[in-house]
């Protein structure tokens, strides 16, 4: 049997499927797994007390596949290692980044762009098997173009800084209970201030009608094609995406993009399905 995972830093799903068959045989979710973050045992903790009990006690696991947040060349050798000594028996077990993961739940065997909109961003040229280039993202500071991190950064600066006119700018402080010291506090001296400054993106999905929000959401999903995707210097291909940021804005996302002459193809919210369907078909 094959196991099958899309693993962020926040959460891991899992689906076990059968060889012989396309449909899965379990489906489940533990904590999120990042080398980054995580030591070897933690890794092992999660597998051991929340993965195998979630199994079928009778399931043969015979390959592995991990596609994860964190999971670089160098540290990916750190989740197979947990996984080889959770699943002894297992002679295949593939590690691989979120980005590939990505990529292969959206263009399949095909050659395309893939991208991620969440809280962060990245994207790919990928040819069908394995990325060919990555224009890196360089986090919500210095890039992260078109992510929720991204869109509230340039949402609470401009408000700050009176870019939107005093009837958004209002409206944001009444809704969001915030002000400029309350906004100062959290960016600079809180933790996770990329999940905060996320957040804070949902006035704009909230305000998406408004001519003003409508024209910066524009802007925003534009730069991300210009600082990312056209860097490929393939706009023959198609653009894919996946997340939550490319599921509540598609329509501001292929606007952008038809304004640069790109062409938007799938837009899904998650990668485990389009994985499924990329590894049966092997």
């Amino acid at each position: 049997m094959r196991l099958i995972a899309d693993s962020g830093s926040t959460k891991t799903d899992w689906c076990l499927t059968n060889v012989q068959c396309s449909g899965p045989t379990a489906v489940c979710a533990t904590q999120g797994i990042n080398p980054f973050h995580q030591s070897p045992s933690d890794i092992r903790q999660i597998l051991t007390s929340e993965l195998v009990p979630q199994l079928p006690p009778q399931a043969v696991v015979d390959e592995i596949c991990f596609y994860g947040a964190g999971c670089t060349k160098e540290k990916s050798v750190i989740v197979a290692e947990a996984l080889r000594e959770t699943f002894t028996s297992c002679p295949r077990i593939f590690v691989g980044s979120d980005m590939l993961g990505a990529a292969r739940a959206l263009c399949q065997h095909e050659a395309g762009i893939a991208c991620i909109l969440g809280t962060g961003a990245n994207s790919c040229y990928y040819d069908g098997t394995d990325i060919v280039s990555n224009v890196s993202p360089l986090g919500y500071i210095l890039g992260d173009e078109g992510s929720a991190a991204y869109i509230g950064k340039r949402l609470v600066g401009d408000v700050l800084k009176c870019q939107f006119s005093p009837e958004v700018c209002d409206l944001f402080f009444q809704e969001t209970h915030l002000d400029g010291p309350s906004i100062i506090n959290k960016v600079y001296r809180e933790p996770m201030p990329n999940r905060f400054l996320g957040q804070t993106s949902q006035f704009c999905q909230h305000h998406r009608d408004n001519p003003e929000i409508h024209r910066f959401l524009l802007d925003c999903f534009t730069q991300f094609f210009i600082r990312n995707v056209k860097n490929y210097h393939r706009d023959d291909l198609p653009i894919h995406f996946v997340g939550s940021i490319a599921m509540v804005y598609e329509a501001e996302l292929r606007a952008a993009a038809t304004s640069l002459g790109l062409t938007v193809g799938r837009i899904i919210k998650a990668p485990l399905e389009g994985l499924v369907t990329y590894h049966n078909s092997l």
